[in-house]
Protein backbone atom coordinates (compact mmCIF):
# COMPACT_ATOMS: atom_id res chain seq x y z
CA UNK A 1 0.00 0.00 0.00
CA UNK A 2 2.88 2.23 0.38
CA UNK A 3 3.96 1.57 -2.46
CA UNK A 4 1.00 2.78 -4.59
CA UNK A 5 1.04 6.29 -2.36
CA UNK A 6 4.74 7.03 -3.09
CA UNK A 7 3.98 6.06 -6.59
CA UNK A 8 0.54 8.36 -7.00
CA UNK A 9 2.32 11.01 -5.38
CA UNK A 10 5.47 11.01 -7.70
CA UNK A 11 2.98 10.91 -10.38
CA UNK A 12 1.08 14.11 -9.14
CA UNK A 13 4.79 15.91 -8.28
CA UNK A 14 6.00 14.85 -12.22
CA UNK A 15 2.54 16.49 -13.28
CA UNK A 16 2.81 19.67 -11.77
CA UNK A 17 6.47 20.01 -12.57
CA UNK A 18 5.25 20.09 -15.91
CA UNK A 19 2.71 22.39 -15.59
CA UNK A 20 4.99 24.81 -14.33
CA UNK A 21 7.61 24.17 -16.94
CA UNK A 22 5.56 24.93 -18.99
CA UNK A 23 4.13 28.59 -17.43
CA UNK A 24 7.81 29.06 -16.86
CA UNK A 25 8.61 28.73 -20.98
CA UNK A 26 5.75 30.89 -21.37
CA UNK A 27 6.66 33.91 -19.06
CA UNK A 28 9.99 33.75 -19.92
CA UNK A 29 8.83 34.59 -23.69
CA UNK A 30 5.99 37.38 -22.42
CA UNK A 31 9.29 38.64 -20.72
CA UNK A 32 11.63 38.65 -24.10
CA UNK A 33 8.90 40.54 -25.68
CA UNK A 34 7.92 43.06 -23.42
CA UNK A 35 12.06 43.64 -23.16
CA UNK A 36 12.25 44.41 -26.83
CA UNK A 37 9.02 46.73 -27.02
CA UNK A 38 10.63 48.46 -23.80
CA UNK A 39 14.39 48.74 -25.84
CA UNK A 40 11.90 49.39 -29.11
CA UNK A 41 9.99 52.37 -27.17
CA UNK A 42 12.92 54.06 -25.31
CA UNK A 43 14.83 54.05 -28.79
CA UNK A 44 11.73 56.16 -30.28
CA UNK A 45 11.71 58.25 -27.28
CA UNK A 46 13.28 61.17 -26.68
CA UNK A 47 15.04 62.24 -23.31
CA UNK A 48 12.33 65.00 -22.47
CA UNK A 49 9.53 62.15 -22.50
CA UNK A 50 12.09 59.32 -20.62
CA UNK A 51 12.55 62.05 -17.86
CA UNK A 52 9.06 62.86 -17.98
CA UNK A 53 7.70 59.13 -17.67
CA UNK A 54 10.34 58.19 -15.18
CA UNK A 55 8.83 61.62 -12.76
CA UNK A 56 5.19 59.97 -13.42
CA UNK A 57 6.69 56.49 -12.38
CA UNK A 58 8.09 58.06 -9.37
CA UNK A 59 5.41 60.14 -8.01
CA UNK A 60 2.91 57.70 -9.18
CA UNK A 61 0.52 60.05 -11.33
CA UNK A 62 -0.59 59.94 -14.64
CA UNK A 63 0.10 63.78 -15.59
CA UNK A 64 3.36 64.52 -13.53
CA UNK A 65 2.34 67.76 -12.03
CA UNK A 66 0.98 69.32 -15.08
CA UNK A 67 -2.39 70.15 -13.24
CA UNK A 68 -3.75 69.13 -17.10
CA UNK A 69 -5.26 65.46 -17.78
CA UNK A 70 -2.96 64.31 -20.57
CA UNK A 71 -1.76 60.91 -21.71
CA UNK A 72 1.36 60.09 -21.32
CA UNK A 73 4.49 60.19 -24.04
CA UNK A 74 4.60 56.58 -23.41
CA UNK A 75 1.92 53.97 -22.69
CA UNK A 76 4.38 51.10 -21.35
CA UNK A 77 7.85 51.29 -20.19
CA UNK A 78 9.73 49.45 -17.67
CA UNK A 79 12.51 51.24 -17.54
CA UNK A 80 15.23 49.70 -15.67
CA UNK A 81 18.35 52.09 -15.23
Amino acid sequence: MNDLVKSHLMYAVREEVEVLKEQIKELMERNSQLEQENTLLKNLSSPEQLTQFQAQVQTGSPTAGTGKTQKPAISYVSICM
